[in-house]
């Protein structure tokens, strides 16, 4: 019982293992595209969960009481909480954190190379056709990878 309540390092070193773990695994999900924000498959559900594990004793080294838990939990939502002001406050900070839309398709054109590059699979792409009602690539003016993966088709306007 009383391993509950005392910490086994400094209640700074929580705080300084959480901000490393927390900036290392945003800028590794940045890198790893928006595909893997968005559009969740089993796998991504299985690879984020494993991430989960894998940092853990990163964040709680040997300590398992409850203050440590707490301190950690609250130094993660903290980050979360302050990444969302900041990229609400500023622009520059707000497109380095969550990205830009990428353009697939411009005036029908599919560009098959921003595709891959993006890890958009056809039939991701079929699947946004489909939810915009367009049967061919000709009738669509854009359509963009948004920073949430998931993809926006604007139709042609028929004169």
């Amino acid at each position: 019982m009383d391993d509950l309540w005392d910490l086994s390092m400094p209640w700074q070193e929580f705080i300084l293992r959480a901000v490393a773990v927390y900036v290392v695994c945003l800028c590794m999900t940045r890198l790893s595209g928006k595909r893997s924000v968005g559009q969740h498959t089993p796998f991504d559900i299985l690879v984020i969960v494993l991430l989960g594990t894998a940092v853990q004793n990163s964040l709680i080294g040997d300590d398992t009481s409850l203050v440590g838990g707490l301190i950690l939990a609250a130094t993660l939502l903290g980050l979360n909480w302050l990444v969302g002001v900041v990229s609400a406050r500023s622009r520059r900070m707000d497109r380095i954190l969550q990205g830009c839309p990428t353009l697939l398709v411009r005036d029908g054109i599919v560009d098959w190379r921003e595709l891959v590059l993006r890890n958009v699979s056809y039939e991701d792409f079929q699947v946004a056709k489909r939810a915009a009602d367009c049967r061919s690539d000709e009738e669509i003016e854009l359509a963009l990878l948004e920073t949430s993966g998931s993809i926006t088709i604007l139709k042609r306007r028929s004169d």
